[in-house]
């Protein structure tokens, strides 16, 4: 299971100018605001954003420029894999060390969509145990009720974080990762196609893919 809320794109028009830069070439700029708000690549700037992306990433600086930020909550077995992209991301968690016993252990805390029913079994027993200790931690203070809770927390549990990058790190993601196994990767994927220019810009191999 994974949630994506809060999707913010930044700065694509101080990108844009930026990526204008080098030839001095602003003056063919042909970008606007629309009604909404929303900034609009016109008919030249959309070109060369593309001649750009499929350029390489020496040639599309630019797209580093581009900032989103979302909220994501993931299981941990995912997260695992997120932090393989430590460069260019920074990311702001919901923390298990300082908070895991504040709130009831339910099985709404935890990704098992996909278990089977012998594995849910398994995993309410788990959850029962958890928040028998978190109610002896509270009631205690006992450390090794707490640690209890930390080494015994499945892969499985929830985590909220709220994670910033750009667009030359979402073509690194969307390329390692749209045929992973975790479906958690396949949403997210999707997700990285609906942001403004995805499809032209950041999947930039699409046509040599076919």
């Amino acid at each position: 299971m994974i949630k994506i809320e809060r999707v913010s794109v930044m700065n694509l028009e101080n990108a844009m100018r930026g990526a204008r830069n080098p030839l001095n070439s602003w003056a063919k700029s042909d970008s606007y605001y629309d009604e909404n708000g929303n900034y609009v690549l016109g008919e030249n700037d959309l070109s060369l954003a593309v001649r750009l992306a499929k350029a390489g990433s020496d040639h599309r600086k630019f797209l580093r420029q581009i900032i989103v930020s979302m909220d994501i909550t993931a299981p941990l077995y995912w997260w695992k894999e997120y932090d393989t992209y430590k460069v260019a991301t920074v990311a702001n968690s919901t923390s298990t060390m300082h908070k895991i016993h504040s709130k009831k252990f339910e099985r709404s805390d935890f990704s098992c969509d996909k278990m089977s029913e012998e594995a849910l079994k398994v995993l309410d027993n788990i959850i029962e145990y958890l928040e028998n200790v978190r109610i002896k931690f509270i009631e205690t203070k006992e450390k090794s009720y707490w640690n209890d809770m930390i080494q015994l927390l499945p892969s499985s549990y929830n985590q909220m974080r709220t994670c910033t990058m750009n667009y030359e790190t979402l073509i690194n993601i969307y390329y390692a990762r749209r045929n992973h196994k975790l479906s958690e990767w396949h949403d997210m994927c999707d997700l990285i196609m609906t942001l403004p220019y995805a499809k032209e810009i950041i999947a930039v191999k699409e046509e040599n893919d076919q």
